[in-house]
């Protein structure tokens, strides 16, 4: 295991220029301290865990000291907020320390978030502030533990630095680790300012770093697409059969990589509600829970129109074409196997359907109903359910579908119960839970944020003494509003 002395730096998009980035040096916080730290996104870097106790570790990710090889970079972009084009975003209040390359050659971005103005803050002050600091953290972890990707977070630093918002908060950095942090807003970037020989520097350098085998394509860029929508058809699949809003789905916020993304004001489903808007300034519902499909779509169709200078528009169409027949094969696989099946039927696509159906209106946990689901024998397990539905009798002839469908499953309950538990989570990174973490560190006690993420970071497995995060929440937690705010 390394120190952090001991890392080692190989700042590719760095030395792409200065038409992608600009060189900005990190505003330091005040009286930094350690928040919480995640031991397995340090090993991502070989670091040993024990680096987080010392003191430069909180030093450097408040932005106090550098590695003599870091070149810290605040990033140029542009992209469509709420389906409007904004020709000038970047990082506002970020900066690419540089890239890290590990034992295994993997090169992982180091990125700290709230490290203060940049070119790209456009009137903000470039702070970010510990409550969306935390929030970032636990959904980067607790996405990773589910299996969904994501970009990591290493850790967040807290201080003494005020910072006003709706009220006075304190300033804090994320540390959040990808293995790469061009977005599709990078590529509409240069494509609307008609600078396509950059636009083409661009793509050869994802290309090459991160999309190798599709230079052996006949036409690497248009493989290169077919690649990420592929990955957004199984990324968004992933989302819905979790549960998981977005809530700020702008272009600028999807990754190339087809990962999570730019966490702003993210929710899980308690109560199963398809129309749910977790993010209160969004007005038309644009990104709620049930758009955010045909909304992946829409900026896929974005990033489409940026590389139109180098792949043939009907060749582009075609691929934009498998988005949904991808997404629909994605999401049902995982939707079988959340309820236990492990082979596919013909109307299996309905059943899930049926069901989500009936959850919509009802007082049924979304997550707490497939982890419930396995617990019993169908026809007991469905029996204790029953009661949160509204349609009982649609419910009733629903049960009896499923429990018809489960039987051909065969095999004994026990390994029923271990196959479901395998794949539904126990425990859910819920918004009431994440405030009540916040409001504690507010007040300078981390514990309760640092058990939150140790709790969540093993989702599948029953924790002794961990009983009150399985809890159905209150109703005044399912009611938070969030904001981009931070």
């Amino acid at each position: 295991m390394k120190s952090l002395a001991d890392l080692v730096f190989d700042n590719r998009f760095a030395r792409l220029g200065d038409a992608f980035s600009t060189h900005v040096l990190p505003e330091p916080i005040a009286e930094p301290r350690l928040v919480v730290a995640s031991a397995s996104a340090m090993a991502l870097l070989d670091l040993d865990p024990s680096e987080a106790d010392t003191e430069v570790f909180a030093e450097i990710f408040a932005g106090h000291k550098l590695w003599s090889d870091a070149e810290p970079r605040a990033m140029v972009y542009s992209g469509h907020q709420f389906g409007v084009y904004n020709p000038r975003l970047g990082d506002g209040r970020g900066l690419l320390l540089g890239e890290v390359v590990n034992d295994a050659g993997e090169h992982w971005d180091l990125h700290l978030k709230g490290a203060g103005q940049t070119p790209w803050s456009r009137m903000g002050d470039g702070r970010a502030v510990l409550r969306s600091s935390i929030r970032e953290f636990l959904a980067s972890e607790y996405l990773h533990a589910l299996g969904i990707p994501t970009s990591r977070a290493l850790c967040v630093t807290g201080s003494s630095t005020p910072v006003w918002r709706e009220t006075q908060e304190s300033a804090a950095m994320v540390l959040r680790l990808a293995q790469s942090h061009v977005r599709f807003g990078h590529f509409e970037y240069f494509y609307y300012t008609n600078q396509h020989e950059l636009l083409k520097t661009l793509g050869e350098h994802v290309l090459a770093c991160h999309f190798p085998e599709c230079l052996k394509d006949e036409t690497p860029w248009a493989a290169m697409f077919r690649e990420v929508v592929e990955r957004n058809a199984a990324l968004i699949a992933q989302w819905q059969a979790y549960g998981f809003c977005h809530g700020v789905m702008n272009s600028d916020n999807m990754s190339i990589l087809g990962i999570t993304f730019d966490y702003g004001p993210y929710a899980f489903l308690d109560d199963f509600d398809a129309r749910h808007i977790c993010n209160h300034s969004d007005d038309s519902g644009r990104y709620s829970f049930s758009n955010q499909v045909p909304i992946a779509h829409w900026n896929l169709a974005a990033l489409a129109q940026a590389l139109t200078p180098f792949v043939a528009v009907e060749q582009l169409r075609e691929t934009l074409a498998l988005f949904l027949p991808l997404y629909q094969a994605h999401h049902l696989d995982l939707m079988r196997r959340r309820l236990g099946l492990s082979t596919a039927e013909e109307g299996d696509d309905e059943l899930v359907e049926r069901l989500l159906q009936l959850m919509q209106g009802g007082a049924v946990d979304y997550s707490l109903f497939f982890r419930h689901l396995g617990d019993q024998a169908p026809e007991q397990a469905l029996r204790q359910l029953r009661e949160d539905f509204v349609d009982l009798a649609g419910f009733d002839q629903w049960s009896d579908d499923y429990v018809e469908r489960a039987s051909r499953e065969g095999g004994p309950q026990d390994e029923r119960q271990a196959r479901m538990h395998a794949v539904n989570p126990l425990y859910v990174l819920r918004n009431y839970l994440a405030q009540q973490a916040i409001e504690a560190a507010e007040k300078g006690d981390y514990a309760p944020v640092r058990e939150l993420h140790a709790v969540l970071s093993r989702p599948f497995e029953e924790q002794p003494g961990m009983q009150r995060y399985t809890e159905r929440p209150p109703e005044w937690g399912k009611h938070l509003e969030i904001s981009c705010s931070s």
